[in-house]
Protein backbone atom coordinates (compact mmCIF):
# COMPACT_ATOMS: atom_id res chain seq x y z
CA UNK A 1 0.00 0.00 0.00
CA UNK A 2 1.41 3.73 -0.67
CA UNK A 3 2.91 5.40 2.73
CA UNK A 4 0.90 8.60 1.48
CA UNK A 5 -2.56 9.36 0.12
CA UNK A 6 -2.73 9.86 -3.67
CA UNK A 7 -3.65 13.19 -2.66
CA UNK A 8 -3.24 15.75 0.29
CA UNK A 9 -4.03 19.32 0.50
CA UNK A 10 -3.79 21.39 3.60
CA UNK A 11 -4.78 24.80 4.38
CA UNK A 12 -5.65 25.55 0.78
CA UNK A 13 -6.85 28.71 -0.08
CA UNK A 14 -7.57 30.48 -3.53
CA UNK A 15 -8.64 34.51 -3.45
CA UNK A 16 -10.42 36.40 -5.84
CA UNK A 17 -9.80 40.13 -5.33
CA UNK A 18 -8.95 39.53 -1.94
CA UNK A 19 -11.90 37.42 -1.06
CA UNK A 20 -11.19 33.47 -0.13
CA UNK A 21 -13.15 31.55 -2.97
CA UNK A 22 -11.41 28.43 -1.32
CA UNK A 23 -10.69 28.97 2.17
CA UNK A 24 -8.17 27.00 4.23
CA UNK A 25 -9.10 23.42 2.76
CA UNK A 26 -8.35 20.11 4.10
CA UNK A 27 -8.63 17.18 1.93
CA UNK A 28 -7.29 13.60 1.96
CA UNK A 29 -7.72 11.61 -0.74
CA UNK A 30 -7.10 7.82 -0.66
CA UNK A 31 -6.17 5.25 -2.89
CA UNK A 32 -9.18 3.94 -4.88
CA UNK A 33 -11.62 6.46 -3.43
CA UNK A 34 -14.77 7.18 -4.83
CA UNK A 35 -15.07 11.23 -3.58
CA UNK A 36 -18.02 13.43 -4.13
CA UNK A 37 -17.73 16.96 -3.69
CA UNK A 38 -21.14 18.70 -3.24
CA UNK A 39 -21.83 22.38 -2.65
CA UNK A 40 -23.99 25.06 -4.04
CA UNK A 41 -22.96 27.22 -7.08
CA UNK A 42 -20.05 29.45 -6.38
CA UNK A 43 -18.93 27.25 -3.35
CA UNK A 44 -15.64 27.22 -5.10
CA UNK A 45 -15.49 23.31 -6.06
CA UNK A 46 -14.12 24.27 -9.61
CA UNK A 47 -11.65 26.66 -8.05
CA UNK A 48 -10.46 24.02 -6.14
CA UNK A 49 -10.27 21.50 -9.05
CA UNK A 50 -7.86 24.46 -11.16
CA UNK A 51 -5.55 24.61 -8.20
CA UNK A 52 -4.58 20.89 -7.66
CA UNK A 53 -4.32 20.93 -11.83
CA UNK A 54 -1.74 23.64 -11.17
CA UNK A 55 -4.38 26.14 -13.13
CA UNK A 56 -4.88 28.53 -10.33
CA UNK A 57 -2.34 30.00 -7.81
CA UNK A 58 -3.03 29.24 -4.01
CA UNK A 59 -1.59 29.27 -0.70
CA UNK A 60 -1.08 26.16 1.59
CA UNK A 61 0.17 23.05 0.51
CA UNK A 62 -0.94 20.44 -2.34
CA UNK A 63 0.52 16.84 -2.33
CA UNK A 64 0.37 14.07 -4.31
CA UNK A 65 1.49 10.67 -3.02
CA UNK A 66 3.71 12.67 -0.43
CA UNK A 67 4.98 14.85 -3.48
CA UNK A 68 4.73 18.51 -2.81
CA UNK A 69 6.15 21.86 -4.76
CA UNK A 70 8.79 21.27 -7.40
CA UNK A 71 8.00 17.57 -7.55
CA UNK A 72 4.55 17.70 -7.24
CA UNK A 73 4.13 19.33 -10.68
CA UNK A 74 5.52 16.41 -12.33
CA UNK A 75 2.66 14.52 -11.47
CA UNK A 76 0.14 16.83 -12.71
CA UNK A 77 0.04 15.59 -16.46
CA UNK A 78 -1.06 12.34 -14.94
CA UNK A 79 -4.35 13.17 -13.22
CA UNK A 80 -7.44 13.01 -15.35
CA UNK A 81 -9.78 16.01 -16.30
CA UNK A 82 -13.04 16.47 -17.78
CA UNK A 83 -14.62 19.93 -17.20
CA UNK A 84 -17.80 20.99 -16.50
CA UNK A 85 -18.24 23.16 -19.93
CA UNK A 86 -16.17 21.46 -23.03
CA UNK A 87 -15.33 24.15 -25.14
CA UNK A 88 -14.90 23.34 -29.08
CA UNK A 89 -15.53 24.27 -32.74
CA UNK A 90 -18.37 21.73 -33.96
CA UNK A 91 -17.45 22.02 -37.34
CA UNK A 92 -13.77 21.67 -36.54
CA UNK A 93 -13.09 18.19 -38.65
CA UNK A 94 -12.63 15.55 -36.09
CA UNK A 95 -13.28 12.39 -35.29
CA UNK A 96 -13.83 10.82 -32.05
CA UNK A 97 -10.95 9.12 -32.46
CA UNK A 98 -9.11 11.81 -33.61
CA UNK A 99 -10.12 13.87 -29.87
CA UNK A 100 -9.31 10.80 -27.99
CA UNK A 101 -5.83 10.62 -29.47
CA UNK A 102 -5.26 14.04 -28.02
CA UNK A 103 -5.07 12.61 -25.08
CA UNK A 104 -1.88 11.23 -25.50
CA UNK A 105 1.26 12.63 -23.62
CA UNK A 106 4.73 11.50 -23.93
CA UNK A 107 6.29 8.44 -23.13
CA UNK A 108 9.20 10.66 -20.99
CA UNK A 109 7.08 11.94 -18.49
CA UNK A 110 4.96 8.91 -18.01
CA UNK A 111 7.70 7.42 -17.08
CA UNK A 112 8.89 9.86 -15.07
CA UNK A 113 6.12 9.79 -12.97
CA UNK A 114 5.72 5.66 -12.86
CA UNK A 115 9.47 5.84 -11.12
CA UNK A 116 8.22 8.61 -7.94
CA UNK A 117 4.91 6.75 -7.61
CA UNK A 118 6.14 3.44 -7.61
CA UNK A 119 8.97 4.53 -4.65
CA UNK A 120 5.93 5.43 -2.46
CA UNK A 121 4.72 1.41 -2.83
CA UNK A 122 2.49 2.25 -5.19
CA UNK A 123 1.55 -0.02 -8.01
CA UNK A 124 0.16 1.71 -11.27
CA UNK A 125 -2.11 -0.47 -12.96
CA UNK A 126 -0.82 1.32 -16.69
CA UNK A 127 -0.13 -0.11 -20.13
CA UNK A 128 0.89 3.08 -21.14
CA UNK A 129 4.09 2.66 -23.49
CA UNK A 130 3.24 -0.98 -24.04
CA UNK A 131 0.57 -0.46 -26.60
CA UNK A 132 0.79 1.19 -29.83
CA UNK A 133 -1.34 4.21 -30.03
CA UNK A 134 -4.04 3.23 -31.90
CA UNK A 135 -4.25 -0.01 -29.59
CA UNK A 136 -4.64 2.41 -26.39
CA UNK A 137 -7.00 4.48 -27.90
CA UNK A 138 -8.80 1.83 -28.94
CA UNK A 139 -8.57 0.00 -25.20
CA UNK A 140 -10.13 3.48 -24.01
CA UNK A 141 -13.01 3.95 -26.60
CA UNK A 142 -14.07 0.16 -25.48
CA UNK A 143 -13.85 1.24 -22.01
CA UNK A 144 -16.09 4.07 -22.25
CA UNK A 145 -18.78 2.21 -24.50
CA UNK A 146 -17.94 4.35 -27.15
CA UNK A 147 -16.63 1.77 -29.77
CA UNK A 148 -19.41 2.53 -32.41
CA UNK A 149 -18.48 6.14 -32.61
CA UNK A 150 -15.21 6.40 -33.39
CA UNK A 151 -15.02 7.26 -36.79
CA UNK A 152 -18.15 9.88 -36.33
CA UNK A 153 -17.24 13.81 -36.14
CA UNK A 154 -16.93 15.47 -32.85
CA UNK A 155 -19.87 18.07 -33.62
CA UNK A 156 -22.28 15.34 -34.29
CA UNK A 157 -22.84 14.10 -31.01
CA UNK A 158 -24.99 14.52 -28.45
CA UNK A 159 -24.10 15.86 -24.63
CA UNK A 160 -23.72 11.94 -23.43
CA UNK A 161 -21.68 10.40 -26.07
CA UNK A 162 -19.29 13.90 -25.95
CA UNK A 163 -18.96 13.29 -21.99
CA UNK A 164 -18.02 10.18 -22.56
CA UNK A 165 -15.23 11.06 -25.45
CA UNK A 166 -13.70 13.64 -23.24
CA UNK A 167 -13.17 10.70 -20.21
CA UNK A 168 -12.00 8.51 -22.78
CA UNK A 169 -9.65 11.59 -23.76
CA UNK A 170 -8.59 11.63 -20.10
CA UNK A 171 -8.26 7.44 -19.72
CA UNK A 172 -5.74 7.38 -22.67
CA UNK A 173 -2.42 8.29 -20.30
CA UNK A 174 -3.40 6.30 -17.64
CA UNK A 175 -4.52 8.30 -14.73
CA UNK A 176 -3.37 8.00 -11.12
CA UNK A 177 -6.51 10.41 -10.92
CA UNK A 178 -9.79 11.16 -12.17
CA UNK A 179 -11.62 14.74 -11.73
CA UNK A 180 -14.65 15.32 -12.90
CA UNK A 181 -16.17 18.84 -13.04
CA UNK A 182 -19.84 18.53 -12.33
CA UNK A 183 -20.29 16.15 -15.91
CA UNK A 184 -23.73 15.09 -16.02
CA UNK A 185 -25.08 18.67 -15.50
CA UNK A 186 -26.68 18.78 -19.05
CA UNK A 187 -27.25 15.30 -20.08
CA UNK A 188 -30.19 13.43 -19.81
CA UNK A 189 -31.19 10.95 -17.39
CA UNK A 190 -29.94 7.67 -19.93
CA UNK A 191 -26.54 9.56 -20.07
CA UNK A 192 -26.29 9.81 -16.44
CA UNK A 193 -26.96 6.41 -15.94
CA UNK A 194 -24.64 5.34 -18.34
CA UNK A 195 -21.83 7.97 -17.00
CA UNK A 196 -21.97 6.49 -13.87
CA UNK A 197 -22.02 2.59 -14.73
CA UNK A 198 -18.69 3.72 -16.57
CA UNK A 199 -17.01 5.17 -13.99
CA UNK A 200 -17.95 2.60 -11.14
CA UNK A 201 -16.50 0.25 -14.19
CA UNK A 202 -13.21 2.14 -14.35
CA UNK A 203 -12.98 2.67 -10.68
CA UNK A 204 -13.23 -0.90 -10.29
CA UNK A 205 -11.22 -2.93 -12.97
CA UNK A 206 -8.69 -0.19 -13.31
CA UNK A 207 -8.28 1.30 -9.87
CA UNK A 208 -8.26 4.82 -10.98
CA UNK A 209 -9.35 7.36 -7.67
CA UNK A 210 -12.06 9.40 -8.43
CA UNK A 211 -13.14 13.12 -7.95
CA UNK A 212 -16.49 14.09 -9.06
CA UNK A 213 -18.32 17.53 -8.09
CA UNK A 214 -22.01 17.17 -8.26
CA UNK A 215 -25.29 18.67 -6.83
CA UNK A 216 -26.95 15.51 -7.39
CA UNK A 217 -27.60 13.55 -3.51
CA UNK A 218 -29.20 10.74 -4.63
CA UNK A 219 -26.29 10.30 -7.15
CA UNK A 220 -23.77 10.74 -4.76
CA UNK A 221 -24.94 8.16 -2.13
CA UNK A 222 -25.75 5.68 -4.66
CA UNK A 223 -21.83 5.93 -6.11
CA UNK A 224 -19.67 7.41 -3.58
CA UNK A 225 -17.62 5.95 -1.16
CA UNK A 226 -16.47 9.53 0.65
CA UNK A 227 -18.06 13.10 0.55
CA UNK A 228 -17.05 16.10 0.59
CA UNK A 229 -19.12 19.15 1.50
CA UNK A 230 -17.99 22.78 0.97
CA UNK A 231 -19.01 25.97 0.56
CA UNK A 232 -15.96 28.05 0.47
CA UNK A 233 -14.57 26.30 3.64
CA UNK A 234 -14.67 22.42 3.83
CA UNK A 235 -17.70 21.72 6.40
CA UNK A 236 -17.51 17.95 5.99
CA UNK A 237 -15.20 15.44 4.65
CA UNK A 238 -15.67 11.27 5.64
CA UNK A 239 -18.14 8.64 4.38
CA UNK A 240 -21.05 8.92 2.89
CA UNK A 241 -22.64 6.74 5.65
CA UNK A 242 -21.87 9.85 8.23
CA UNK A 243 -22.43 12.19 5.61
CA UNK A 244 -25.92 11.24 4.98
CA UNK A 245 -26.44 10.27 8.49
CA UNK A 246 -25.95 14.03 9.82
CA UNK A 247 -28.96 16.22 9.49
CA UNK A 248 -27.55 19.32 10.38
CA UNK A 249 -24.93 18.86 7.67
CA UNK A 250 -27.76 17.95 5.21
CA UNK A 251 -29.88 21.17 6.28
CA UNK A 252 -26.84 23.21 5.60
CA UNK A 253 -26.67 21.95 2.33
CA UNK A 254 -30.19 22.43 1.30
CA UNK A 255 -30.38 25.59 2.62
CA UNK A 256 -27.56 26.84 1.07
CA UNK A 257 -28.60 25.50 -2.42
CA UNK A 258 -32.07 27.46 -1.94
CA UNK A 259 -30.36 30.59 -1.09
CA UNK A 260 -28.47 30.17 -4.22
CA UNK A 261 -31.21 29.31 -6.45
CA UNK A 262 -33.41 32.15 -5.09
CA UNK A 263 -30.21 34.87 -5.73
CA UNK A 264 -30.04 33.97 -8.92
CA UNK A 265 -33.94 34.74 -9.80
CA UNK A 266 -33.77 37.78 -7.82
Amino acid sequence: MPVSPVLQLNKVTVRYDNRAVVDSVDLSIEEGDILGIVGPNGAGKTTLFEAILGLQKYQGNINMFGYGPGKYETLIPLIGYVPQKIHFEPHFPASVYDVVSMGIISSRKVARGQAMVEKTGYKWNQTYGKLKTEDKVAECLKMTRIENIRDRRIGELSGGELQRVFIAKSLVKDPLLMILDEPVNSVDYEAQRRFYSVIMDINKENKITMVWSSHDLAAIESYASKVACMNGKMYFHGTKKQFFADECILKSYTEARMQMHMHRHD
